[in-house]
């Protein structure tokens, strides 16, 4: 496994979860606008003034529409998080992991983040699954192998967490370990040999903002004799940070 690989990802999902928290933050700034309006509302009910030939729009829709939003922000959120941990733990490529998930989305028509069998079984086919065509209400044993392992309890569904958890263990066999993270790392250093690594070691066999993300989240080595090397970066500490946090 090479260090570009994971540190690419490690850079890539840093930067969404970030942005994502930036413009979640933004949105919740806005509360203290909706607070007005709903001042704003209540004045207007003292007064018995309940059409308001300005807008189509009610408090109370306003404060719907508010909360399904803040919820929205929130699975958002917990996705992204479990799309990286996904990711850190398979090695799954990002576009595999992309391609997941905007194949449940398409064919999640309700949006309930749930599929139905028949829903899944499209959504298979759709990913390159060479499912049998069978009559309605006809036992297909290949299908039933396949919910065993995705939807054991039969509930009727498939949730966006199970159909994740399935694809991605179809997608890779094999789990990369942080002791070949951490060879790959060593490969980059002088002679193959050393427990850290330089910012001129990065720069040299990494893209830049790869590079740059190391440097910033990567700590100062310190030798069990010598104590702090000037310039040396503990790439271990960061690689077993990634694959934990």
């Amino acid at each position: 496994m090479r260090p570009r690989y994971v540190v690419g990802f490690a850079w890539t999902a840093c930067s969404r979860g970030d942005s994502f928290q930036r413009k979640s933050a933004e949105v919740r700034q806005q509360r203290a606008q909706f607070k007005r309006i709903e001042d704003h509302g209540a004045k207007l009910e003292e007064r018995l003034i309940l059409d308001n030939r300005y807008t189509e729009h009610s408090t109370v829709s306003l404060a719907q529409a508010w909360d399904q939003l803040d919820q929205l922000g929130m699975r958002m959120q917990h996705n992204l998080e479990q799309q990286i941990q996904a990711r850190n733990q398979s090695g799954v490529s990002e576009e595999a992991l992309r391609e997941f998930s905007m194949m449940f989305k398409h064919f999640d028509k309700e949006k309930a983040g749930r599929l139905d069998h028949h829903e899944f079984k499209s959504c298979l086919r759709a990913l390159g699954y060479d499912l049998p065509m069978v009559e309605e209400g006809q036992f297909d044993p290949e299908f039933e192998k396949i919910l065993d392992h995705v939807n054991p309890n039969r509930d009727g569904y498939v949730s966006l967490q199970e159909y994740m958890a399935f694809m991605i263990s179809r997608e890779t066999e094999n789990v990369n370990s942080v002791d070949e993270v951490i060879q790959a790392f060593r490969a980059l250093t002088d002679h193959g040999e050393r427990p850290y690594i330089t910012r001129d070691e990065l720069f040299a066999n990494l893209a830049k903002e790869q590079a740059d993300y190391c440097v910033r989240r990567m700590k100062p080595y310190h030798d069990p004799t010598r104590g702090e090397i000037p310039g040396a970066l503990d790439y271990g500490e960061f690689t077993r940070s990634l694959f934990t946090n």
